[in-house]
């Protein structure tokens, strides 16, 4: 009953102009690289900043507690005209969760998407990315399948990456019977959800395999290793800050089995691939207030260079994980022009692939 009532009054009060809002704070509007900050999240970033706790000094299952909580009272509403289904896919002798999103609109000449959900590998799970997938489902006309992969670090990389993986062989094999066209499958996801759908367009060029038939990266984890300006420009901004990623890759790569990790291993960081030739068409989404935007944009553009057909948008006025937090309208814009954008890198696909 409170988280209702709380959730009422958030989307009340993001309802309201930018200036209505920036006036509930009592400060200037965030600015920094020539870019302002969308008042709603500089209301959030006010009120974490009120916990003093450090992400760095959270055991693994209360950061999880206090995410999902998060994420509840921020997560967009339902989206109508979807269905959504529970399945289970088999991996390895297990069987992993999955949900799955189809629209009355469903053309059956496209494909099936694959969808990783954020969480930097060690939180997340698929209510993050819910509403997006339902729009992509109802927008784009196709079927979306999200996974609950493996999280770190009770299962350390690189198993949620191998989830990913076997979860696309899956869904190759089984994309008609969800009234997709046969074997045809795009891949998508945000942060470390983006990380893992460009590692795998890179892992099936390397094994001489079909690429998907796109790629939909939203502000995609990409370089490890990176020291870019947004690194520190953006250090501090809520939701993801510096200190966060550190806590993230502490516990992502803890426990590895096969010893010490080099950060820029491509199956960790695929923006370290010389060669980004022959990838699936790709949309790419950063946002501005990130601390990966740098590494995102950068991506974006070496596809590009690289003859991969691109569509390559930057949010200015939006901080990391934007995809989870619906209930704030500039937000919930975004997802649907994302889904718009896909829709139509859709279309040039169905249309080169003769259907």
């Amino acid at each position: 009953m409170l988280r209702a009532a709380l959730r009422a009054y958030l989307r009340q009060t993001f309802k309201g102009s930018d200036a209505a809002v920036a006036a509930k704070l009592d400060e200037p509007i965030l600015a920094r690289a020539g870019r302002l900050l969308d008042p709603r999240f500089q209301w959030l970033q006010r009120r974490a900043r009120a916990d003093k706790r450090r992400p760095q000094d959270l055991p693994v299952t209360v950061m999880r507690r206090l995410s999902d909580a998060s994420i509840q009272l921020l997560r967009g509403k339902t989206e109508p005209g979807v269905a959504e289904t529970k399945l289970e896919i088999p991996l390895d002798g297990r069987r992993m969760s999955a949900r799955l999103y189809r629209a009355a609109t469903q053309d059956p000449q496209r494909p099936a998407m694959l969808y990783a959900h954020s969480g930097g590998g060690v939180t997340g799970n698929m209510d993050w990315c819910a509403q997006f997938c339902a729009i992509i489902a109802k927008t784009a006309r196709l079927p979306v399948v999200s996974i609950d992969y493996r999280l770190a670090p009770e299962h350390p990389w690189p198993a949620g990456l191998a989830d990913m993986a076997g979860a696309y062989d899956w869904l190759l094999a089984h994309s008609a019977e969800f009234g997709a066209a046969p074997d045809s499958v795009g891949v998508g996801g945000d942060s470390m959800g983006g990380n893992y759908a460009a590692i795998l367009c890179q892992d099936l060029r390397a094994a001489g395999r079909p690429q998907p038939a796109f790629q939909a990266l939203v502000y995609p984890a990409t370089d490890f290793t990176a020291e870019t300006g947004s690194m520190d420009v953006f250090s501090d901004v809520f939701p993801l800050t510096r200190d966060l990623v550190d806590w993230f890759m502490s516990h992502y790569l803890r426990r590895y089995a096969g010893g010490p990790v080099d950060r820029a291993d491509l199956r960790l960081s695929p923006g370290k691939a010389g060669d980004l030739a022959g990838l699936a068409p790709a949309l790419v989404a950063t946002a501005g207030f990130d601390v990966l935007v740098d590494q995102g944009d950068d991506y974006a553009e070496r596809l590009r260079a690289a003859g991969v057909a691109v569509d390559h948008f930057r949010y200015d006025r939006l901080a990391h994980g934007f995809v989870s937090f619906g209930t704030i309208p500039r937000a919930e814009a975004a997802l649907r022009d994302m889904a718009a954008r896909l829709d139509r890198l859709i279309a040039d696909h169905v249309s080169r692939a003769g259907r």
